[in-house]
């Protein structure tokens, strides 16, 4: 399996992330993308990744909560950081108009300075989207043929948006939000219609914790060891087999991204 949203850089995971990466590869983790939200983050990601590699990789970005903090030059800093090896996508960004940490304008600037940016480098997008569809899905669209792919991470949209994403060739990023039957119903109600081949599977870790877990975990903390209940879920959901969803989103993950991976 691979999960491709890990905010390991998060002080959640400070006291015991050696024990969290223990625990990740005994159920069978093989990769993990470690996901950079700003340019201090995304240097933490990649200092991560040296210290695991050919386990650990990372994106590099400005996640849209950051966009009023992003410095004038913020788009040399992550080309820069780009070079290091380990380096597979940029993002996380994109707009974020439920929380509107930033305003909106910075946003909307900030997150097409890194389509841009992906599109230079030729890297994967790594998307956010929440409550902005349409000016998120219009920022994009001029550059869908020249990004080399698009992920749309953690995804909770409506049919609509899902069918959009998917008339545009992007692969859908799906965490335990599916495995909350309040909360994520809308979204267990379309998942089929994702193929298999658009098809990524992530934690989101240290948010979005499994509902189904059973025991329920004492830690509130969502962990990349968890990613397999989301898989059951998805077995459930698509009628596919586990293991067949294991197998196709390890291939998707490990073409999109270029990762160095054995036993995928």
């Amino acid at each position: 399996m691979i999960d491709i949203g890990v905010n390991l850089t998060n002080t959640r995971f400070e006291k015991d992330r050696s024990e969290v990466l223990a625990r990740a590869k005994q159920t069978n983790i093989n990769a993990m993308l470690v996901t950079g939200t700003n340019v201090e983050e995304s240097k933490q990601a990649i200092a991560l990744c040296q210290h695991y590699p050919d386990y650990l990789y990372s994106t590099v970005g400005i996640h849209p909560h950051d966009a009023d903090n992003a410095a004038t030059n913020f788009t040399a800093q992550l080309a820069d950081l780009a070079k290091n090896s380990c380096v597979k996508a940029i993002g996380e960004c994109g707009l974020d108009f439920n929380r509107n940490f930033s305003s909106e304008v910075n946003q909307k600037a900030v997150f097409t300075q890194q389509v841009l940016l992906a599109e230079q480098l030729q890297l994967p997008l790594f998307l956010h989207q929440r409550d902005a569809f349409e000016p998120w899905f219009e920022i994009l669209k001029p550059h869908l043929a020249t990004v080399p792919a698009m992920v749309s991470h953690c995804f909770t949209g409506n049919q609509s948006e899902l069918e959009q994403c998917l008339a545009a060739d992007m692969y859908i990023g799906i965490t335990g939000w599916l495995c909350d039957e309040r909360r994520g119903q809308s979204l267990r109600d379309i998942v089929s219609l994702i193929p298999l081949d658009r098809l990524m599977i992530e934690t989101d870790a240290p948010y979005l914790t499994p509902r189904n877990i059973r025991p329920k975990p004492k830690s509130s903390r969502n962990e990349p060891s968890y990613l397999p209940y989301i898989v059951t879920v998805l077995a459930e959901l698509l009628g596919y087999s586990e293991q067949e969803i294991i197998k196709q989103t390890s291939l998707n993950s490990v073409k999109v991204f270029n990762l160095s991976v054995s036993n995928a």
